[in-house]
């Protein structure tokens, strides 16, 4: 190659990507099937445990509560009023996790709640990367549950679900007040039978009935594609533990390809491990740059997660992040870093706005509470908004274009990128 080309590579000739696994370690934010991610802190909260009540809190009407329905509760549905031991037993066990679900509920966060055995279970199966059901994130708005993203190429996506449809029934059951845990286990089934959603869309003058059958997710990766006009695409559908190393096969592609305009796709992207997102910002940043800060408001001293200096790119590279209602968690994480260092514009849709940090707490051996410790602020020093990211340049898919295939928000990038170069 000529050198006055190889000058307008957007990489260092005498850098180039080094052949290396990371290690992902510290806070990790995981990207499950049907709950945003969360984070297991190595530094941040420390547990704690009580055995005696905590001081100026009157527990005794819990208490009177408690021997009320002991003395006068009789099952409406029970044929008879035989209780035997281990009955009892369970039954007790059953208040003791309603009062923690209770507990929870009454901080009026979307993202805190318990996960009693059956639910911390599938909890555990979707962090392996692979269950049964039909592929999408949910979480709750305004008390209404509502899609975060479908997970691309699953039973939601081929179904027509979309990032903010409401979910208001499953199979006939209200979803009004129902909590994440709840909405799993009836969404979730056996491979080849199928739940019907009442779905309300923005856009729509009433709900319709989508019917989508489950089948076995296994959450997508990373996606390249070599444009014919000289655009790479890096598709990125979730932040798992192994994407740092795919990401990195991915801009190796990129460099090779020798085009110096990427295009980085996190639409309907959920989020996953923290570290991830600051592994890939760490490709385009100087050692040092703040990618972002948990914020624990002074419960815990404050971890800041900056860029690990691979920065092999130069002012050569040419990119732009495409975002959508479906962009959440390390997705805005990322593509908000790219954005306030200069490297990236976003276009697409506004984001979803998930500005805070969960941690996975064990209660029991075989329960847990995910609970919000912390929140999200941006390199600029800013929270990530609740109502999501704005882009640089708003671009609206229709359901018009989905039907014929149109993708209006990558071909604004594309022309941003193509345009005067």
């Amino acid at each position: 190659m000529p050198e006055e080309q190889m000058q307008q590579l957007p990489f260092e000739k005498n850098r180039g990507l080094p052949m290396r696994t990371v290690v992902v370690g510290g806070i990790v934010v995981l990207a499950i099937g049907f709950a945003l991610g969360f984070a297991v802190s190595t530094g941040g909260i420390e547990e704690v445990t009580r055995d005696d009540p905590p001081e100026g809190v009157d527990f005794s009407p819990v208490w009177k509560a408690w021997s009320v329905i002991d003395e006068k509760f009789v099952p409406a549905a029970v044929a008879t009023s035989t209780r035997t031991a281990t009955s009892t037993e369970d039954s007790n066990q059953e208040r003791v996790w309603g009062m923690i679900q209770g507990l929870a509920q009454s901080l009026g966060d979307p993202y805190t709640f318990f996960l009693p055995p059956k639910e911390n279970e599938i909890f555990a199966e979707d962090i392996s990367g692979e269950f049964s059901g039909v592929g999408m994130e949910i979480a709750v708005r305004d008390q209404v549950l509502t899609v975060v993203s479908p997970l691309k190429g699953t039973p939601a996506e081929r179904a027509g679900i979309k990032s903010g449809d409401r979910i208001l029934k499953i199979d006939g059951v209200e979803t009004r007040g129902m909590d994440i845990s709840t909405a799993v286990s009836r969404i979730r089934g056996p491979k080849g039978t199928q739940v019907a959603l009442f779905v309300l869309r923005e856009g729509w003058s009433e709900p319709r009935e989508i019917k989508v059958t489950r089948d076995v997710i296994n959450v997508p990766a990373i996606i390249t594609t070599e444009r014919p006009d000289g655009v790479f695409v890096v598709e990125l559908r979730s932040f798992t533990a192994n994407s740092p190393e795919l990401f990195r096969r991915g801009l190796r592609e990129f460099v090779e390809s020798e085009n110096r305009r990427l295009v980085l796709d996190v639409r309907g992207n959920p989020g996953g491990y923290l570290e991830a997102a600051v592994d890939m910002a760490s490709w385009f940043l100087p050692s040092g740059r703040i990618v972002v800060t948990e914020d624990y408001a002074g419960h815990a001293g404050n971890v800041v997660h900056r860029s690990r200096g691979y920065d092999v790119f130069n002012e050569n590279l040419r990119m732009v992040v495409l975002v959508d209602r479906g962009s959440a968690s390390a997705s805005e994480i990322l593509a908000g870093a790219l954005r306030h260092y200069g490297v990236a514009s976003m276009v697409g849709d506004r984001t979803f706005g998930k500005g805070s940090v969960q941690e996975l707490v064990d209660i029991t051996s075989d329960t847990a509470l995910k609970l919000t410790v912390a929140r999200w602020v941006g390199p600029d020093g800013e929270p990530i908004p609740l109502d999501g990211l704005v882009p640089d340049v708003e671009v609206e898919i229709t359901d018009e274009d989905t039907k014929a295939g149109k993708d209006p928000q990558l071909e604004k990038a594309v022309e941003l990128l193509t345009t005067g170069s």
